[in-house]
């Protein structure tokens, strides 16, 4: 309805696991700013980072941080929930 506030809302939201694939090689000094997710150079000369996403808004903050390091998104998968 016009003026008012609504959200999407999932009661029972589990973590899912995710890739994404960013252009360049990101440094593996880089591990620790990117929590639980796995960092692997791929030989194509992208990045792939692997691994659980608590909600949206982890995944949000995740790509904002990638922005913020002018990396190139190529890529995002989601691969299934965990715990599942």
């Amino acid at each position: 309805y016009p003026g008012e506030q609504h959200m999407m809302t999932s009661p029972n939201q589990r973590p899912m696991e995710y890739r994404i694939r960013i252009r360049g090689h990101l440094d593996a000094s880089w591990t620790d700013w990117f929590d639980e997710l796995a960092l692997t150079q791929q030989d194509d000369g992208t990045t792939e980072l692997v691994g659980p996403l608590s909600d949206q808004s982890a995944l949000y903050g995740l790509l904002a941080r990638l922005r913020d390091l002018g990396a190139t998104l190529l890529m995002v998968e989601q691969l299934g929930q965990l715990g599942h």
